[in-house]
């Protein structure tokens, strides 16, 4: 696959702006933490995952229900190593990065969704990202049905007429609205959505250098979008790169 010109290094990336389906959503959330970072070594993040895995794999084997085995991964993740969502990592873009996130104990719903996923996959559970309004769960499919998980607030778990409530609540759209999003969401949608997070984050600060780099994967992933040609001109005469 030729390479996207400055994102060479990124394959994930690379299977996404070629719309592939096989993308480890893992990597490629590492592969925009790398900008901010380009020595990041992507390897002790993955380790990282893998410890926590043989953590779990034990209390997930012996849970009851699917339901209890979600339980188990969320008391590993969120009371033994404490990593929780909070208001300030908002404000930074390091709420955003998995290895600050795992660093700091502190992200945001999105990020802290994929670090769930991440060590979810290595114990069996397949737990799905799930892009509603104004929040990002993960859902995972049982015999008893979708059980959501809210990673921000320590891994709690939601049924879905519990969700559907809640989201419409916070959200204020109406049930209707809401029950279209709960499905399984892309991985192309979960960047995405990170991007945009990033983008709003690098703008308030002023940061228009970071901001363009956000700026022009968006734009290679959504080459027709006229508002994401339109921020890329407006981000380049910030950044002083008019070319």
């Amino acid at each position: 696959m030729a390479g996207l010109p400055g994102f060479e290094r990124d394959r994930e990336f690379q299977k996404l702006v070629a719309r592939r389906k096989d993308v480890d959503v893992t990597l490629a959330a590492l592969e925009l933490a790398r900008d901010a970072e380009p020595d990041l070594e992507f390897g002790p993040i993955l380790e990282w995952f893998d410890a926590r895995g043989r953590e779990l794999a034990g209390p997930v084997a012996r849970a009851r229900t699917e339901r209890d085995a979600l339980a188990e991964l969320a008391r590993g993740i969120a009371e033994q190593h404490g990593i929780l969502g909070t208001e300030d990592a908002y404000a930074r873009p390091e709420g955003s990065f998995l290895h600050r996130v795992i660093e700091t104990r502190q992200g945001i719903p999105i990020s802290l969704s994929v670090l769930y996923m991440a060590v979810a996959q290595r114990v069996g559970i397949d737990l799905r990202g799930v892009s509603t309004p104004m929040h990002f769960l993960a859902r995972c499919e049982t015999v008893d049905g979708a059980v959501f998980l809210d990673a921000y607030s320590g891994g709690r778990l939601l049924d879905p007429p519990e969700c559907l409530a809640w989201i419409s609540r916070i959200a204020g759209v109406s049930k209707a609205s809401v029950r279209a999003t709960l499905k399984p969401a892309s991985p192309r949608t979960i960047v995405i959505r990170m991007l945009h997070n990033l983008k709003a984050v690098y703008a308030r600060q002023e940061d228009w250098s970071a901001a363009w780099t956000v700026q022009r994967r968006l734009t290679a992933l959504e080459p027709a979008s006229y508002q994401e040609r339109r921020d890329l001109a407006l981000i380049s005469l910030h950044a002083r790169r008019p070319g």
